[in-house]
């Protein structure tokens, strides 16, 4: 019926939005979470309970497994990247003092180091003369934003180190996973992955100091990480990317950073100072210039 067609086109049109916002989400996450447990021990769990509970998914779905063990191969380098290396840099950066609002503005550059790559391997996706403007754009908001929080003693050069770490992780598994990761089910390739994230962190959580205090932000924040990052968040980018909504999910990917830094201001009181609000505007500015498709004219 024209009504029921018209709120199903409403409701696609509006699930970019909530992706987004679920997205930055992450960050505020990290930053209730990591005052009451060490940051790999963390993900560890997270990485279990959601193997868990997508695999109680697959059995009542009778979802397919990937097949082939190349498959299998791929969505395992896929995921140490994407899970293990993004989040495991994002978790520790956090846990070593930088702002949410700030961790999400050094990996929300993803598009914009992803274009240089392309440009640099000789990808036909070359980088033209918009995107280079998009890439100092989104540079010299970053160094807006860094300056001001080096001022403050946010940033430091580990915790940068690992913010940046997190960005090349998130950026070489994405490129490798669009390279080589044919499609499948997505419950199955997450299950996949983030076992491959799980054989990773596991070890390395035993080597790190701190430990675990029990208390509700600490629940509250893993129960948000597993059901509505992992299980929510992926589910909904798999619903976009079937209906032809991707292209407009990166269009709006630029706008994680400031609401996150919203967020992170509202619930943590990290500083927006005139400074700070420039240069994520000037960031959000450069990266919309980079991920922008050109304009098509008709012939």
């Amino acid at each position: 019926m024209p009504r029921s067609a018209d709120g199903e086109r409403a409701l696609i049109g509006a699930m970019p939005a909530v992706f987004v916002l679920i997205w930055s989400t992450g960050f505020v996450v990290a930053r209730y979470g990591m005052p009451h447990a060490p940051p790999l021990g963390f993900l560890s769990l997270r990485y279990l309970l959601s193997i868990l509970a997508f695999a109680l998914w697959i059995v009542l779905a009778r979802a397919a497994w990937p097949r082939g063990a190349a498959q299998w191969g791929h969505l395992a380098a896929a995921g140490a990247l994407m899970h293990a290396g993004y989040l495991g840099g994002v978790w520790m950066a956090v846990k070593a003092g930088i702002g949410a609002g700030t961790v999400a503005l050094v990996v929300g550059l993803q598009p914009v180091l992803t274009a240089v790559w392309l440009s640099a391997s000789g990808h036909a996706q070359a980088v033209g003369r918009r995107q280079w403007l998009g890439l100092g754009l989104g540079l010299s908001g970053l160094i807006l934003v860094v300056s001001e929080r080096l001022g403050l003693g946010e940033v430091t050069p580990t915790n940068m180190a690992l913010a940046l770490f997190a960005l090349l992780a998130i950026t070489a598994g994405t490129l490798y996973q669009k390279r080589f990761v044919a499609p499948c089910d997505v419950r199955t390739a997450n299950a996949v992955q983030l076992a491959a994230a799980l054989a990773i962190t596991a070890p390395l959580a035993w080597l790190e100091a701190g430990a675990w205090q029990l208390h509700a932000e600490l629940i509250g924040a893993m129960v948000w990480s597993v059901l509505v990052l992992t299980l929510g968040g992926s589910s909904l980018l798999y619903l976009l990317i079937q209906r032809g909504a991707a292209t407009r999910v990166a269009s709006l990917m630029y706008l994680v950073p400031p609401c996150t830094a919203v967020l992170a201001w509202l619930l943590f009181s990290e500083p927006l100072s005139w400074r700070v609000l420039v240069g994520l505007a000037v960031a959000a500015v450069g990266v919309a210039l980079v991920v922008r498709e050109p304009v098509r004219t008709r012939p």
